[in-house]
């Protein structure tokens, strides 16, 4: 699978807004990218739908210009007026050529999924490759209101468990792509990674 940041440009803070062309051209998450229509236009003019990860400022900010222009349909978890799919645990969902499944994955948000295809992980902010924090496997904060470290490190599990060998891709809600090396790092060493991290249970940033 190969997916494009749309929001790579963006000067204001965003997520990585993920475009994937293919039978079903998909976005994950619209990010807050002022001008991502444009972008988009550049790639497809036949956009079928957005799924978004969860719904936090950063991944749905230019969500309706996104709808609005392309007549697209929106696949969420979590309540939104404009939503004409709820997903659900174990559901399937057409991203580009692949089908992905949906997980459960909360702690960071109460709506969080990850997207799990047989070569990459739409991860949303669970767990990222490099924020700041951690260079090579990181995880969600946890410390503002409706967050749970108990619980983004249970999700962070059944990631793990639901995640196919072939995964070698890790699309991230920010930080860089992680892409599988045969002489190097799997996506599930940097899952991994991540839990042990979130595990210790410390402070993720010192203002924590």
């Amino acid at each position: 699978m190969d997916a494009v940041n749309v929001t790579s440009e963006a000067e204001e803070f965003t997520c990585n807004a993920y475009f994937v062309d293919g039978a079903v051209p998909t976005l994950v998450d619209a990010g807050t990218m002022p001008g991502v229509v444009d972008v988009l236009t550049e790639h497809t003019d036949d956009l079928d739908r957005v799924v978004l990860t969860h719904q936090h400022h950063d991944h749905v900010g230019e969500l309706d210009a996104v709808l609005d222009a392309f007549d697209a349909e929106l696949y969420a978890y979590g309540d939104h007026p404009r939503r004409d799919h709820a997903l659900a645990a174990g559901d399937e969902v057409g991203i580009g050529d692949e089908t992905a499944e949906v997980v459960y994955t909360p702690g960071h948000a109460s709506d969080h999924v990850s997207l799990v295809t047989e070569t990459a992980l739409f991860s949303g902010d669970v767990v990222v490759y490099n924020d700041g924090a951690f260079d090579d496997g990181s995880f969600g904060r946890t410390d503002m209101a409706g967050q749970s470290r108990e619980r983004l490190i249970e999700s962070l599990r059944e990631l793990l468990d639901r995640l196919p060998d072939s995964v070698e891709s890790l699309y991230a809600g920010h930080g860089d792509t992680f892409h599988a090396d045969a002489d190097g790092d799997s996506v599930r060493d940097v899952i991994e990674r991540a839990l042990a991290r979130a595990e210790r249970r410390e402070p993720k940033y010192p203002e924590e």
